[in-house]
């Protein structure tokens, strides 16, 4: 990972040992300063060593921090240029007007979908599209509004023909999984990815052969132990949506970044189906006036 630094220090922040969240928190609290620190400076203010700084980038995927340091001048530029800094961070009051409110929540928003895009695993995404387009069978797994989205994308799939699945309850969940064979695709959404019912299911389809895939916040989770394939999401926590609330966005747009790589790998089929349900809904539509 070379970009979507900050995204993910932020939300694996509090699972990290002591020595390293000490370094991930002021990295955080002055990204733009730590991009211009040298690594004996940085460690000085976090309290730790240039070893521990060195543990902490290699957590993240860096080779070391002078890589650490490019990906924070480049995220921190890409902020200020976008006047990410006005919402991001800011609480949202009781009493505050509601375009201030909006205001943040477009900030954050932005941010989110900006820091999701940069830490995206092209390769991944790839592979998981190249599953989807051969499998049999797709089933998509989340519980509560990581439910709502596999729905939602398993509405997108059957769109295009490709035989989707979501569940939600446990017993339909485990009971789906256990029928999928080698060649088919289980998909669990978790933020967290510590869900049992999505961990559970996942185990059974891999237990039977079937593509594993991940979707969650934490690279390092059980859920993510558990996979073949690992897509991960950005979540940024702002006032009235927090954990799954605030990761649906990242969610959708991880799985959506799936969705078109599917359709470009079924360009013809898709646009058949495209024409197909369009006019079969046509008649259901009300003619303007």
């Amino acid at each position: 990972m070379t970009s979507g630094a900050l995204g993910r220090v932020e939300t694996e922040l509090p699972g990290l040992p002591e020595a390293l969240r000490r370094v991930g928190e002021v990295i955080l609290g002055d990204p733009a300063e730590a991009a211009r620190s040298t690594i004996i400076a940085l460690a000085e203010r976090a309290g730790s060593s240039p070893a521990t700084v060195t543990r902490f980038c290699r957590a993240f995927g860096f080779s070391g921090y002078a890589e650490l340091r490019v990906a924070l001048a480049t995220e921190t530029g890409r902020a200020a240029q976008a006047g990410w800094g006005a919402g991001v961070g800011h609480e949202i009051g009781p009493d505050d007007p509601l375009d201030a409110a909006i205001e943040v929540m477009a900030a954050a928003d932005a941010r989110l979908i900006q820091d999701t895009a940069a830490q995206l695993d092209l390769d991944i995404v790839a592979q998981v599209a190249d599953a989807i387009v051969a499998a049999p069978r797709v089933l998509l797994v989340g519980v509560s509004t990581s439910g709502n989205v596999a729905t939602m994308f398993e509405g997108r799939l059957r769109r295009i023909g490709i035989p989707g699945w979501s569940a939600g309850d446990a017993h339909v969940a485990l009971s789906e999984a256990a029928l999928l064979k080698a060649g088919d695709v289980a998909i669990g959404i978790s933020h967290r990815g510590r869900t049992r019912e999505v961990m559970e299911a996942l185990a059974e389809a891999g237990s039977h052969g079937a593509t594993s895939v991940a979707v969650t916040s934490f690279a390092r989770s059980p859920l993510a132990d558990l996979a073949d394939l690992v897509l991960t999401t950005a979540s940024r926590e702002t006032t009235f949506r927090l954990g799954g609330l605030a990761a649906v966005h990242s969610q959708l747009f991880v799985l959506d970044a799936v969705y078109v790589a599917v359709a470009q790998r079924t360009y013809e089929r898709t646009n058949e189906a495209f024409e197909r349900t369009i006019s079969a809904v046509e008649s259901h539509r009300v003619e303007r006036g």
